[in-house]
């Protein structure tokens, strides 16, 4: 099963953008992406967004909309609690009309946790929502029975960096991954792809989608600065945030197809 979707722009190679706010959202459609992953706190490797930023973005968007179901940063294994708060999530996106969710849980010994992974997608899959697997793939201690776990499961598509910190690292191990899924689930590339590695990332494993968070760097408007004051519980800059460009959106996708 390849499902993969053409971009906007007619493109084969495709591009989900990994969107940290309505804003971003809409920048990955007008570039011409075809799907948002629509997340918050990048700075944690992305969390659930909140009701309003899901609300609007399915307001807003014709693309496809997948939702990241994460309740926090850290590992990826899971309290009954947290598993809980996933699968209330997923209902929103259900009722919400999103068209997907991305999800991945894990045991203690690096193995799928195929029980409560099967209930969210279950659950999903029975709204029509589509399901794809996250890069706790990457932290799996055996990614080639992962995925064949994760296909079991019934997941479309799986995003890695083939188990190292960016997909260009992970490149042998992502061309070997779409080998031995022989187009039973998507493979698709993710972590630190840019206009600058995508071409070769995409000839040398054969990815038909890839994705990226395309971001550049805003500055805020505020007249006033208070540099004194740090909000958050790591050192950066108050006065600036990170947003999806629609045109690196545009040139990653040519560039994916400039083979």
């Amino acid at each position: 099963m390849n499902s993969n979707e053409p971009s906007i722009l007619g493109y084969p190679v495709s591009l989900e953008v990994c969107a940290n706010s309505v804003t971003s959202a809409l920048a990955a459609q007008n570039g011409g992406a075809s799907r948002v992953e629509l997340c918050e706190n990048l700075f944690e490797g992305g969390t659930t967004p909140s009701y309003g930023e899901i609300l609007m973005a399915r307001k807003l968007l014709h693309i496809k909309l997948y939702v990241l179901i994460r309740p926090r940063g850290g590992d990826f294994l899971y309290s009954d609690l947290e598993f809980n708060i996933m699968m209330a999530d997923i209902r929103y996106c259900i009722e919400a009309g999103c068209d997907g969710v991305v999800i991945g849980m894990l045991n203690d010994d690096g193995t799928i946790d195929k029980a409560r992974c099967g209930e969210m997608i279950t659950l999903a899959k029975q709204w029509g929502l589509g399901v794809t697997f996250h890069r706790a793939f990457d932290m799996c201690a055996d990614l080639y029975q992962s995925m064949e776990d994760i296909i079991e499961l019934g997941c479309e598509r799986i995003l890695t960096s083939g188990g190292k910190s960016t997909a260009m690292e992970g490149a042998y191990n992502i061309a070997r991954l779409i080998s031995k899924a022989a187009s039973r689930i998507s493979i698709m590339p993710g972590s630190g792809v840019s206009e600058s590695n995508v071409a070769d990332l995409v000839r040398f494993t054969g990815a038909t989608e890839v994705h990226s968070s395309a971001r550049v760097h805003v500055q805020s408007k505020m007249k006033y600065k208070n540099e004194h004051i740090i909000m958050g519980d790591t050192v950066g800059d108050e006065y600036s945030n990170d947003v999806t460009d629609a045109r690196r959106v545009s040139e990653i996708i040519k560039l994916a197809n400039t083979l």
